[in-house]
């Protein structure tokens, strides 16, 4: 498994299944990847750190802020100190120097960097070298992968969204989970969710 936000073994806690019970497994290991996914998707970003720095190009048109702290330029979420970043394009890159990561403080936080400030960045690309993501998994997501992993393994048991007990009756599930978008919700890039 990978990124996956959670274990097999806290899933198997959560839902009262024994350790050493293997039989399940595979369907564990598809509701912990759904689940991490269909945050991913309602959040519009990933909250796993990548092994190795990686290149990417962004346009300064729209993705540059103006406000009374100075130019911002903004981008996905780098979980570790950018290695290089250069300014140019159609194959010509000049590095760049004198920039400062923001928000301030981000990575001591457990946050990503999400945009560079300061720099004179020109009027076209940046070329931003760095490991992508987040530099660790917030116990939010943890726990809203749980809770939706959870829901989905038990959803077999119910079928066309039905499920219901001798006490309570039929009951129709809800569409979205209202815990699992209570820890997500303030992940969300705005425009996404």
């Amino acid at each position: 498994m990978a990124n996956e936000y959670a274990t097999r073994d806290a899933l198997k806690l959560r839902l009262g299944l024994e350790d050493d019970d293997t039989t399940r497994d595979e369907l564990l290991d598809n509701a912990l990847a759904a689940a991490a996914r269909g945050i991913d998707t309602a959040t519009g970003r990933r909250f796993w750190l990548d092994d190795l720095p990686s290149a990417r190009s962004f346009t300064l048109a729209g993705r540059t802020v103006r406000d009374e702290a100075g130019t911002r330029v903004l981008l996905d979420d780098m979980g570790a100190d950018p290695e290089l970043v250069e300014t140019g394009g159609a194959g010509t890159w000049s590095p760049l120097t004198g920039y400062d990561t923001a928000p301030d403080n981000a990575l001591l936080r457990g946050r990503p960097i999400t945009a560079l400030s300061g720099a004179g960045w020109g009027t076209g690309r940046i070329r931003v070298t760095a490991r992508w993501g987040w530099p660790a998994v917030p116990d939010e997501i943890r726990e809203a992968t749980l809770i939706q992993a959870a829901r989905l393994y038990r959803r077999k048991d119910s079928p066309e969204g039905v499920t219901g007990s001798a006490e309570w009756g039929v009951v129709r599930l809800s569409r979205r989970d209202p815990d699992v978008w209570a820890l997500i919700e303030h992940f969300v890039i705005p425009g996404f969710g």
